[in-house]
C-alpha cells in the first residue's frame, strides 16, 4: 500500500493547528521529568586491512627508488657533461680537442692528429746544452748517458726539436749527477725508429758522463767589452743581425736562429705577408752591404696567431728562407742561440741591442747598423703607474738604455736583444717598442723569446716536416 505524501503533509499541518488551539496545561498538571543522560560511546575503530598497509609501504619504496634513480641519472648526466666539456679527463690533451693516454705521451709513436704528443719531448738545458728527454715511464725529464751516444742519434734528436738535418752541429759530453735518474741508449739501436724508443731507464750512468747537444753552431759574436755605449757596429760584430727589405727598401731588423729561420716582430710583416715581396740580407752593416752580399728570398712568413696590433701582445713572427744561409762561408754570418730551458739570466743583467738606424746629427740618409748596451728592467717596475701602467704582459721584456744609447731610439723594429752568458750569446727579445726610450720612465720594450720558445720550435717542426713531405 502506498502512502500519499500530500496527505501526510496535510495531517502534519492539522495536528500543528490543533496543538495551537489547545489551552496550556495548568501548573498542577505539569510533572517534572527526569532524563537520564548517558555519555555517547566513541565510534568504534575501523580496523585497517593488513594488505592495505603493505601496499602503502610498497608505494613509498617505489617512490624512493624512482627518486634515487632520477638522482643517479642526474649525477651521470653531470659527469658526462664534465667529461665532454673538460679539456682532457682521461689522459693528456692533444691541443685540438683530442686526448691520449698519459702512457702514450713521448713514446715515439704519433697518436695526436698534429703530433703534439711527440712534439716537446727533447730539449737542451742550461748554458751547457745538456741533452734531456722526457720519460713517459718515470714522468720526468732525464739526462742521457753519453755511453753509446753517436752523432746519428744527435742529429735525430735535433730533428725532433725542429731543426733541419743539415743544421746539426755536434754532440758532446760532460760530468753530471742526477737525482732523477738517467736514460741510456739501447744496445740494439734502430736508426729507423724514433730516438724516444731507443732509450731505457737507468739509475746510474757510466762515469757519470751525460750527453750535450748543439743543433746549430750558434752564439759566437763580439766581445762585450767592445760593445759599450751607442755607436755604429763593425762588420761581423753581430753576425745574426739581418736586414729585412720590402720591395727593395729596408723595413725591419731580424735575428738568425738557424740557417733557415729568422725571428722578427710581427708588426713588421703582418700587413705585408706575401713572401715574394721580401728579401733578407745577412752580414751587412751599411747600405753598401747589399751590393756585395746575396739576397735571400723568403719562402714563408709566419705571424703569431695571437698577435694584437693595438696591445702588441704576441708581437713575434718567423721567416723561413727558400734556401739556407751559408754560415760556413763567412764569419760575418751566424745564428744566435735560442734560450735553453733553465738558462738563468736575471733582471738588471746587461744586454745589447742592435738595429738599423741613423748616426744622429740630423742624418736622414740610409740606415747603418747601430749597437748599444742596455740593462733589463723587471716587469713590476716597467708596469708602474709612472711607466707603462700595466700594459706590459708576460710575453714582453723591458730594457733601460744608458745616456750614450739615446740615439738607439731611432732604430727599426724587429732587431734583437741579446745577452752574453758563459761565453754564449742568447737571444732574449725582439724590438717591438722603441719610440719612448729617451724618456726616463719609458723603457724599451721587447718580445720575450723565452715565452715564445715552444711556439718557435712548433713552427719549425711543422714547416720542416711539410718540406720533407713535398
Amino acid at each position: 500500500m502506498t502512502t500519499n505524501p500530500y496527505l501526510n503533509s496535510v495531517s502534519c499541518y492539522i495536528n500543528e493547528d490543533i496543538k495551537r488551539k489547545q489551552p496550556p496545561p495548568s501548573r498542577s498538571e505539569v510533572k517534572p521529568q527526569y532524563v537520564h543522560h548517558l555519555s555517547p560511546n566513541p565510534p568504534p575503530e575501523i580496523p585497517i586491512p593488513k594488505h592495505k598497509g603493505t601496499k602503502q609501504r610498497c608505494i613509498k619504496f617505489t617512490v624512493a627508488a624512482v627518486i634515487s634513480l632520477l638522482l643517479l641519472l642526474l649525477l651521470a648526466g653531470i659527469l658526462l657533461a664534465y667529461y665532454y666539456s673538460s679539456s682532457c679527463v682521461h689522459g693528456m690533451q692533444c691541443g685540438d680537442g683530442g686526448c691520449v693516454w698519459e702512457s702514450q705521451w713521448c713514446d715515439g709513436v704519433t697518436d695526436c692528429p698534429a703530433g703534439q704528443d711527440e712534439a716537446n719531448c727533447v730539449r737542451m738545458h742550461g748554458s751547457s746544452f745538456l741533452l734531456q728527454i722526457y720519460s713517459t715511464q718515470s714522468k720526468n725529464w732525464r739526462s742521457v748517458c753519453s755511453h753509446g751516444w753517436t752523432e746519428q742519434k744527435g742529429r735525430a734528436s735535433c730533428q725532433n726539436i725542429g731543426y733541419s738535418r743539415g743544421t746539426y752541429f755536434k754532440s758532446g759530453q760532460q760530468k753530471a749527477d742526477s737525482d732523477g735518474g738517467f736514460l741510456i741508449v739501447k744496445s740494439d739501436f734502430n736508426p729507423e725508429a724514433s730516438i724516444l724508443q731507443q732509450l731505457v731507464l737507468s739509475d746510474t750512468c757510466p762515469n757519470n758522463s751525460v750527453a750535450t747537444l748543439f743543433c746549430t753552431d750558434c752564439g759566437s759574436g763580439v766581445n762585450s767589452s767592445r760593445a759599450s755605449g751607442s755607436q755604429p757596429a763593425s762588420l761581423g760584430s753581430w753576425p745574426w743581425q739581418v736586414s729585412l727589405q720590402f720591395s727593395g727598401s729596408h723595413r725591419c731588423g731580424g735575428a738568425i736562429i738557424s740557417p733557415y729561420w729568422i725571428v722578427t716582430a710581427a708588426h713588421c710583416v703582418a700587413r705585408s705577408s706575401s713572401p715574394g715581396d721580401w728579401l733578407v740580407y745577412a752580414g751587412i752593416v751599411d747600405p753598401l752591404g747589399t751590393l756585395f752580399n746575396p739576397a735571400y728570398s723568403v719562402r714563408r712568413i709566419i705571424v703569431h696567431e695571437g698577435f694584437n696590433s693595438v696591445t702588441r701582445r704576441n708581437d713575434i713572427a718567423l721567416l723561413r728562407l727558400s734556401k739556407p744561409l751559408d754560415i760556413t762561408a763567412s764569419s760575418n754570418i751566424g745564428p744566435v742561440c735560442l734560450p735553453n730551458v733553465g738558462l738563468n739570466i736575471t733582471d738588471h743583467q746587461v744586454g745589447w741591442i742592435t738595429g738599423f738606424g741613423h748616426t744622429g746629427n740630423g742624418d736622414t740618409g740610409s740606415p747603418y747598423l747601430m749597437q748599444a748596451q742596455v740593462s733589463l728592467v723587471n716587469s713590476a717596475e716597467c708596469n708602474s703607474s709612472i711607466a707603462y701602467n700595466g700594459r706590459i704582459s708576460q710575453d714582453m721584456l723591458c730594457t733601460r738604455e744608458t745616456e750614450a744609447a739615446a740615439k738607439m731610439c731611432n732604430i727599426d723594429s724587429g732587431g734583437p736583444l741579446v745577452s752574453l752568458k758563459d761565453g754564449v750569446w742568447w737571444l732574449r727579445g725582439d724590438n717591438i717598442w722603441g719610440e719612448h726610450c729617451t724618456e726616463q720612465n719609458r723603457p724599451g720594450v721587447y718580445g720575450n723569446i723565452t715565452y715564445f720558445l715552444d711556439w718557435i720550435y712548433h713552427q719549425m717542426r711543422v714547416k720542416t716536416r711539410e718540406r720533407l713531405n713535398l
